[in-house]
């Protein structure tokens, strides 16, 4: 199982050389047929970024834990408490938190997205991003039915999340796992990687603090 106390590495000074350590990217997945492509999108940033992983459980039916990267560690729920025995002691959510220098959500499910539309936080991924500082980016690659994405609760919940300051990466339309065709297919894995990555770099030769 995987620890709090691995998660919970504290910012530390820059490189003897002086060149800026990599980012810290924290990718999570939730419930969507589209975490089928969560190892893809692991092998997309652990070659340009330092990157933890999180899953929720109904994610995990469809993750292939063994294409994942070898030094990308994967959390879930039964990991938030398992290093937690007393007062003091770390907590899972909390410590990657503050790990994280950008959180991508992809997919989010429609219901993650009522979750944290509503501010619930009854699992590890939605804890994170009820504890999560907004001063940070936190993208999200919606992924369900057309059906669903076209219901009213969603328009809805995206606009509550973008006051919060989350930023959307589209879904597309396509050959849905169902078989319908429509929008609401999670974007690829590159385009995800591509757009985090320009976001980045433009913030750093901005001079932006919070990297």
């Amino acid at each position: 199982m995987a620890s709090a106390e691995t998660a919970g590495t504290e910012r530390g000074p820059l490189p003897t050389n002086g060149a800026p350590r990599k980012p810290r990217i924290l990718l999570a997945a939730s419930g969507s047929v589209a975490a089928i492509k969560f190892a893809n999108l692991c092998h997309c940033f652990s070659e340009w970024a330092e990157v933890k992983a999180v899953a929720t459980k109904a994610s995990l039916h469809f993750i292939d834990r063994a294409s994942l990267p070898r030094d990308v560690v994967l959390y879930t729920d039964e990991d938030e408490w398992s290093s937690w025995s007393k007062i003091g002691d770390s907590v899972l959510h909390i410590e990657l938190r503050r790990w994280a220098d950008i959180m991508i959500i992809a997919p989010l499910s429609a219901n993650t997205l009522g979750k944290i539309a509503g501010g619930l936080c009854d699992n590890l991924l939605t804890c994170i991003v009820r504890a999560w500082d907004y001063t940070k980016p936190l993208f999200v690659a919606p992924a369900m039915n057309t059906f669903m994405w076209n219901n009213p609760f969603t328009e809805r919940h995206l606009m509550t999340v973008d006051e919060l300051g989350i930023s959307l990466i589209p879904p597309v339309s396509k050959r849905l796992a169902c078989g319908d065709y429509g929008n609401g297919a999670m974007a690829e894995p590159s385009h995800i990687y591509s757009t985090v990555r320009l976001f980045y770099e433009s913030r750093v030769q901005a001079g932006s603090s919070n990297f």
